[in-house]
Parts: structure tokens; sequence; C-alpha cells
């Protein structure tokens, strides 16, 4: 399959429809402006009722005669664009495949061989977020605003989450013999430019002060200093460095063991230079949203972190006996033995995260819907990610039985080479959801090759389902479509017979905003729909019940700007407790309570409405292997800038002693 690499077949169609759109885009922009002006986000209110000198009101007197005078005088112009761009429509690919082209940085064909020389399997981090990239007029009914900058922002956080090295922390437990990691994205290390040991402690994850690559990607020289210096990491990580800490009885480390455990971290960390400033960890919540953390649009870092109490074993390491400075700007792998869970029947690793997961090898995002947010976003992961597909959808009467305005806002990025792709509108949208071409985006990826030259590969699937409350048949449609269009897409793209496979299927994952929830008495037909019987949720018991630490991934709109979450630390702190999230997520619905459960105390259902989901299945994979969950997190790092909280999973894929 032909992937689409510009969205008109030839340079003249290009042309015209950039001419077009020239056209259209002096009216759109007016109207977005003029509409965006009368609906003020929350942050904007508090604005004016802090500074006595904000003067919004004369500020609108002002400019409402202009947009408007400027709209009429350019509505011609924008009709004459429309009757060229509408007809374009028909000729216009599905989506746009951009690869990164600075070959400097480009790292996708290693990744394939690093598959070859595993023998037990490697593991592979699929990331999914709804960032309501909307134009700046719609995307101010969720309470957001800024479309262009959040883009950038987004991307950045994203990108700067995912290119962190990877630091390992082993632990011996007095009580767990086995071989642990310590945390999932946080880090213990000795003091920069001091030869001593110093304690070592365990922190749960959080962010801290790690400005990535900034301006290059996760496969410079720095990354590749860091891949070389890492000692002997599990087969398939990448940017590991392994440090192993020994505990006692009464879970303090005593002074040969921090001297082991330090000398073993400066033996196989990567060897960096003390970073200026060293700097120290919080123990206060960062409730300003200054220049530089995270909640700032400007912002190149996650904010500091602070400590707590964690337990390994029977024992506590309080904070008395964490002496931790940051000299590697990392994450830590976590492992289900380390810290004792109160769900011990569990075998993944399950937390909120304040950091997307290092290593993230794919990510998909939906209402990436404005084109030049969608550009700003690209470019942002291209740091990270060298593939990437985008402009999902169709417009006008193309495809669909409705006329679209905007596209499907997927979007899908890759460190892996996309082999095949394809995208499917559902005809069955209703009200504001028809005016956009919501569907499927399906994807192969090749993601390594054996000995024999077997490819290995794998599948992903995004989507984004109907949102207005009350549309279960629609939902319900929408999943049968989507059970079809994923057979076929299977079928259509495999090139291997049983008896002589040419692939080996690793993986096949589904991910995306669903708009229904595992505990709503509403959404009962969704539940219960037989998609659920071929693809594992890792957060659900059964229908209308999910597991005791899955939380909701929608936040209430009305919160996003207050300091108790505004930051991606102070957000993860709040999501940990239960009265935090009653203030703080949307709940399912109830006949007896509102949608809005700011405040309230009263008992609710589950831990909030979970709307965006992670899905894997272990029917269609090479037979002799097995997949099996790692880790799955709840995401804060984008705190601030969009109203749905990302979720992340980790699926280690397991081929035994020797390769096929």
């Amino acid at each position: 399959m032909v992937l689409y690499t510009s969205p008109f077949p030839n340079s003249f169609l290009s042309v015209l429809h950039s001419f077009s759109w020239g056209l259209i885009f002096p009216c759109y922009w007016l109207a977005d402006r003029l509409v965006g002006s009368f609906v003020p986000t929350t942050y904007e209110k508090r604005q004016r009722a802090d500074d006595p000198c904000y003067f919004h009101a004369l500020c609108i007197i002002i400019t409402t005669p202009i947009y408007l005078a400027l709209l009429v005088a350019s509505l011609p112009f924008a009709l004459i664009g429309f009757l060229l761009w509408s007809p374009l429509q028909s000729a216009r690919r599905p989506y746009i495949y951009s690869r990164l082209k600075d070959k400097n940085h480009a790292n996708g064909a290693t990744l394939l061989t690093e598959w070859k020389a595993a023998g037990s399997g490697k593991s592979f981090c699929f990331g999914s977020a709804n960032v309501c990239l909307l134009p700046d007029s719609l995307a101010r009914f969720n309470n957001v605003f800024n479309t262009q900058a959040r883009a950038k922002e987004i991307g950045r956080r994203i990108r700067n989450g995912a290119s962190r090295p990877q630091i390992k922390i082993y632990i011996d437990s007095p009580t767990n013999t086995s071989i642990s990691a310590a945390s999932f994205s946080s880090l213990v290390s000795p003091q920069a430019g001091d030869n001593r040991a110093v304690n070592a402690g365990i922190k749960r994850t959080t962010s801290m002060e790690y400005k990535g690559d900034n301006c290059g990607s996760n496969n410079g020289e720095e990354s590749r200093e860091d891949k070389g210096g890492s000692g002997e990491p599990h087969e398939g990580e990448e940017n590991t460095c392994i440090v192993r800490i020994n505990g006692e009885e009464n879970g303090h480390m005593s002074d040969t063991e921090t001297d082991t455990a330090n000398g073993q971290a400066r033996a196989s960390g990567p060897a960096e230079p003390p970073l200026e400033g060293d700097a120290e960890v919080s123990k206060t919540p960062n409730h300003k949203q200054k220049e530089g953390d995270s909640g700032s649009l400007d912002s190149c870092s996650a904010s500091r972190e602070s400590l707590v109490k964690v337990r390994v074993g029977d024992g506590t390491v309080d904070q008395s006996t964490v002496n931790n400075k940051l000299l590697y700007k990392a994450s830590i792998m976590k492992k289900t033995s380390v810290r004792k869970k109160k769900h011990t029947d569990e075998t993944f690793d399950h937390e909120i995260s304040a950091f997307f997961p290092a290593n993230l090898d794919f990510l998909c995002l939906q209402e990436v819907f404005d084109k030049r947010a969608a550009e700003k976003l690209k470019e942002q992961l291209h740091h990270y990610f060298e593939y990437i597909v985008y402009d999902v959808g169709v417009y006008s009467c193309h495809g669909c039985c409705s006329f679209k305005f905007v596209n499907s806002g997927l979007l899908f990025a890759s460190r892996y080479p996309v082999m095949d792709a394809a995208y499917h509108c559902y005809p069955n949208g209703r009200g504001m959801d028809s005016l956009a071409s919501k569907g499927a985006l399906f994807l192969k990826v090749q993601v390594g090759s054996t000995p024999q030259d077997q490819r290995i590969v794998g599948y992903i699937s995004c989507t984004h389902l109907q949102a207005i409350a009350g549309d279960t048949t629609v939902r319900c449609e929408q999943l049968d479509m989507l059970q079809d269009w994923l057979s076929e897409f299977r079928k259509s793209t495999s090139s291997s017979s049983t008896a002589n496979p040419e692939e080996l299927v690793a993986f096949d994952v589904l991910c995306g905003d669903l708009n229904f929830d595992n505990c709503s008495s509403e959404d009962k037909l969704e539940q219960q729909h037989s998609l659920f019987t071929h693809y594992k949720d890792p957060c659900r018991v059964g229908p209308g019940e999910d597991k005791p630490w899955a939380i909701g991934t929608l936040l209430d709109p009305e919160g996003l700007y207050d300091e108790e979450v505004c930051t991606p630390d102070n957000l993860q702190k709040v999501l940990e407790s239960e009265e935090g999230r009653k203030g703080y997520l949307v709940y399912p619905t109830s006949k007896n309570h509102g949608s809005s459960q700011k405040g309230r105390k009263a008992s609710l259902k589950g831990n909030g409405r979970r709307i965006d989901y992670m899905l894997y299945t272990e029917e269609g994979l090479y037979l002799e292997w097995k997949v099996e969950v790692e880790e799955f997190s709840f995401i804060t790092q984008l705190a601030g800038l969009t109203d749905h909280l990302p979720v992340a999973m980790r699926l280690m894929v397991s081929t035994g002693e020797d390769d096929p």
C-alpha cells in the first residue's frame, strides 16, 4: 500500500487548493476571533476580577465593529474560495504521512534491528490523549483557549516527557528477594561533583525539571551516549541506567549498601556532566504558573517534584532518609513488586504519573481539528517521533453522507516505520458531530525482524466516537463498523500464510476517545458490546465495573485553572485522593445529581468517567508469543492544556528464550 505524503495527487491541485483556502481563511479567522471574544474562559474571568485595569469590555466594544466590517468585506472572497475548495475535496487523500527528513536524527531503521538480538522479547509503549485542538472560538466552550500556543506546548511536553533517558533502580527488599525497579518517572542519583555515597530513596512518580533535548531529537548524540553508557539494560530497552539498592529490615540502608548502590550508579549510568545549578527537589507544591514551570505555555520543562513516604516490603523510607539531587533529568521504570499495592492480585503496575512514559513508542491523539495547530504539533513531535500521520479525514461531501467542515481530528506518531494506513469515516454522525469526519485510523507498523528475515509487525487503531450524550445507538453502530473495519484491514494488509509466514504479528492495540464510560447506567449498551470480548481493557473488571485503581479521564472544565490542579504535580496529587477526584473529575451521570461535581462530597460510583481507552487483543498474534500488560498510567503532564487525562500502556511481547 502506498502511503500518501501529500494531500493531493499532483502539484496543480495542491496550488489550487492553497489558493482557494487563502480566499477563505481571512473570513474564517475573523469569525473565529469575533465569536471567541464573547466566550471567556474561567482563566480570563479571574484575570478581570484580579486586575482592575483589565479593560476587556472596552476592547470588545472597540474591536467588534472592526471585526464585523472586515468580516463582511471578506465574505465575497470566501464564497469564491469555497466554490473552488469544495469540489477539490473529491480528489483529496484521506491523510498525510510525514517522515522526518533529517537523517541524522532518524533512527527508525536502527530500532528495527533491535529485535534481532532480543532473545526473550520486547516491550512497546502506547499513549493516547484527547488534546481539544479546536478552532479557538469552539475550544473556549470547553474552557480552553489559545489553540495555536497550546498545540506547540502540548507537543513540547509530550516529546520532553518521552525523550528522557530511562533509568532503572533495582532494589533488594528484605521481604521480597526478587529484583524490581523503583519508579516509573522519578530518579535517585548522587550529588553532582560529590564522590561520596549519598542516601538513596524511592519516590513516587512525579515531574521534575527535565528539559528534554530542547531543540534536538531523542536520537541525537546525548541519546547515543546514554545508550552506550547504560551498562546492560533489559533486551529491547534503550537509554537505560541500572542501579541496585539493598534494603535493611527497618527500611533504611546501611552506609555499605549505600556505597554499593551509588557505586553502581556511577559505573552503569550515562556519563553526563553535572547540570548547571544542580536543582534540588522541592518539598512544597508549586502553585504558581511562572515562566518555565509546567503550568506555563512558555514552559520547556515540567515542575519540580515533592518527596513522599513510600513502602518497600514491610519497611518505610521516610523523607528524612532521602537526600537526593537531580544529576540526570530522567525517568525510572517501576515494577509491581516495588511498592505495596492495595490490590495485590493485579499482575501489572498502575499509577498516576506527571510525565509521559520514557521511550514512548506510539502516540494516538484525538481532536486535532485545527490545521495550523496540527502543523505546530507535528513540528514539535518530530523532535522525537520519526513518522507521523496527520490531517486525517475527509472534507465537503466526499466519502460521507453529510457535509464535513473539519477532519476527523486523529493524529498518529510513531518511532517505528509505518507500512500501511487506512481511514474510514463514520456515516451516522448526528448533531454537531456530523460536521466533523469522525472515524477510525488503522495502521500497520514494522517493529523488528527475525534472524530469518521475517518481518515483525504490529497493528494500531485510533478512533473517536459520537460525543453527544444519549446517542447510545449511534455509538453502538459505530462500534459495529469499527469491528468490521478492523477485520478488513487485517485481511487486506496481511502478506502471510499459516504454512509460510512472512510476517509475525506482535500486537494489536485499539485506543481513542470512545465517549462512554464503564460505570454510567446510560452507557450499558456500549459496556456490553462484543468489542470487549475480542479486546481486553486493563482497567475493566466487567460490564459496569472498573478496577478500583482506575480513575476517570474527563476533567471538570470549570476547574482547569484552579491553583490546586494547574500544574502536572498538583493535578497528580489531587487525583491521588478520593476527595480530590470528586472535585475535579466528571463522574458518571445520575438522575439524582447534576453533571457538575465540583465541591460535592456525596458518595459517587467509580472514580470518574473514564472515556479514553487503551485496549489490546491476543487474537491473531503469533501463536508462540505472549502479550502482557507491564504498566498502565494516567498522565497529568498536559494539566491546563486540555480537559482530558492522557493514558499510556506498556505491553511486553514475550517470545521465549529463542527467536522464532
